[in-house]
């Protein structure tokens, strides 16, 4: 028995030494440049260009063309936008122009708060003229994958409007995607000289046949139907122009 117990304590001194050291000191870390450090932990920054529409309607007078597109960049929380839009008669060499510069901040996994300047431009008869707005709006995804954009708008002469756009992405093959898509515009003041009048003033309705020949490159062809209402449906009359109009579209949809 005192053998065994002189083995013992002999065991517990030689392992002391050994349990001190590891408690005492800690493995040595390696030494990291701060440069290295500093990218492991700065978010990653995402870009996309996208024009989703580029399209005319040959049948009709005027050969009608019309675009839309924006330039995002930022990270996973915190975006630039650079959007723009605009419509107009290719053979006559008249039409309008949007273009918005927007900050985001995601608010929910599906929705981002966006802020900014809007700027409408218009060329008619060689005469060039703008008109700026500030603009607060959301942009994300509703129940059912439902791409949404409402957004208010007020101008520098303090006029109040206010734009909803939707849209949905029908899956019919892994390339065939059929896409929905409504505009509609309101007001509350009636501004003759831009043609916009106090209410209701569009619904717009479109359906288009896209074929993804690349995720990125898509042909499509669709039909659009447009209705003006109130002082909008008068104002688009005296232009010459009528309160509704339909369109069949061929156009492209390019992203990168």
């Amino acid at each position: 028995m005192p053998r065994f117990l002189i083995l013992l304590l002999a065991l517990l001194v030689a392992a002391a030494p050994a349990s001190a050291q590891h408690h005492d000191g800690e493995a040595p870390f390696p030494e990291y440049p701060d440069f290295v450090l500093g990218a492991a932990h700065s978010p990653k920054r995402y870009t996309l260009a996208l024009l989703d529409l580029f399209e005319a309607a040959p049948a009709a007078d005027g050969l009608p063309g019309r675009f839309e597109g924006l330039l995002r960049t930022g990270t996973d929380t915190r975006m630039l936008y650079l959007k723009a839009e605009g419509e107009g008669q290719l053979a006559e060499g008249t039409g309008e122009v949007e273009a918005q510069a927007l900050v985001s901040r995601l608010l929910t996994s599906y929705f981002e708060a966006q802020a900014g300047l809007r700027v409408d431009t218009e060329v008619e008869d060689g005469d060039l003229r703008a008109r700026p707005f500030l603009t607060v709006g959301l942009e994300g995804l509703a129940p059912y994958f439902f791409e949404v954009e409402p957004a208010l708008f007020v101008s520098a002469a303090g006029d109040l409007s206010a734009r909803f756009t939707g849209s949905y992405d029908l899956l019919l093959t892994q390339r065939l995607v059929a896409q929905p898509r409504l505009e509609t515009n309101v007001a509350v003041q009636r501004v003759e000289d831009w043609g916009v009048g106090a209410g209701l003033n569009d619904v717009e309705v479109g359906l288009r046949l896209r074929y993804e020949i690349r995720r990125e490159i898509a042909p499509y062809v669709g039909v659009n139907w447009t209705t003006r209402f109130g002082d909008a449906a008068e104002f688009a009359r005296a232009d010459g122009g009528s309160a509704s109009d339909a369109a069949l579209v061929f156009g492209l949809r390019l992203w990168r």
